[in-house]
């Protein structure tokens, strides 16, 4: 499944996210894995600290780079526009690769994030980026963006799960041609514990992961789930066999909570990762 984006470019709607991958073995293993499953995205970011792995994992490959999707995103510590601009070098350096699909803005740092995407704009209008895009902003940091950018952002990535639907936020980001990626989809494993949707997966044979997957997709969502475990990124993917009801998809919709796993882009503050 493909996302067209704003520009034309089209996003593969399932990829595999490496946050916390840390292991250079287990991460080129858990790459290599997902590449010859089937998946054809990677989502990274400088603040993983495995860009050279993800470089390393695809050049290992026999997939065409420009088979692939690259994610990366600029950390907060190294927003502004020059800052920005350098922290792209370094992490175009780290993949050892000529550009990069879609470049985002981690996280909306005040009095930071608007000059940050104007460096993201600049790397677009340089062709050193395929596409453009945020990272945790909600409607207020898109508004701000949209009032000056030359070309709005193509991508904005957000915790979004069925405890955390971010419906009014999905509605903004429709109606200005702007995909949302799904970070955190399976709700840092927390949702798999839902006894409906356990149950839902059972009528299907899939786990209840598989499930919220499916959700996900058939929301016209880009998820990116995290596994270093073979089995379960090779789970993850095997999800193009069913199809979820109209009524099982507002049920999982009614699941939601407005419950965060990760911060609040209104008040994160990250003294201390979590």
């Amino acid at each position: 499944m493909i996302k067209t984006l704003a520009n034309g470019v089209q996003m593969p709607q399932l990829g595999l996210g490496v946050y916390k991958m840390t292991d250079k073995e287990e991460t080129l293993q858990a790459i290599d894995t997902a590449l010859q499953v089937g998946y054809r995205a990677i989502d990274t970011a400088a603040l993983y600290y495995n860009e050279e792995e993800v470089g390393e994992a695809v050049r290992a490959s026999s997939i065409a780079r420009e088979e692939l999707f690259i994610t990366t995103k600029v950390w907060n510590d190294d927003q502004g526009y020059d800052e920005t601009l350098r922290a792209f070098e370094v992490s175009l350096k780290k993949l050892g690769m000529d550009y990069v699909d879609l470049y985002l803005t981690h996280w909306p740092v005040a009095d930071k994030f608007v000059d940050t995407y104007r460096a993201i704009e600049r790397l677009y209008d340089e062709k050193l980026i395929r596409a453009t895009g945020v990272s945790n902003h909600h409607q207020q940091h898109l508004e701000r963006l949209l009032a000056t950018a030359n070309v709005a952002p193509m991508v904005n990535q957000i915790e979004l799960h069925p405890y955390l639907t971010q419906q009014e936020l999905r509605a903004f980001c429709a109606a200005n041609n702007i995909a949302v990626t799904s970070w955190s989809p399976l709700g840092r494993a927390n949702v798999l514990r839902d006894e409906f949707l356990q149950q839902l997966g059972a009528q299907y044979g899939k786990s209840a992961a598989q499930v919220i997957i499916r959700w996900h997709l058939q929301h016209d969502l880009v998820v990116i789930p995290k596994s270093v475990t073979p089995a379960r990124i090779e789970q993850n993917f095997d999800v193009f066999d069913f199809t979820l009801t109209p009524e099982q998809m507002a049920q999982i919709d009614a699941l939601n909570r407005n419950e965060r796993f990760g911060q609040n882009p209104e008040s994160f503050n990250f003294d201390h990762l979590k």
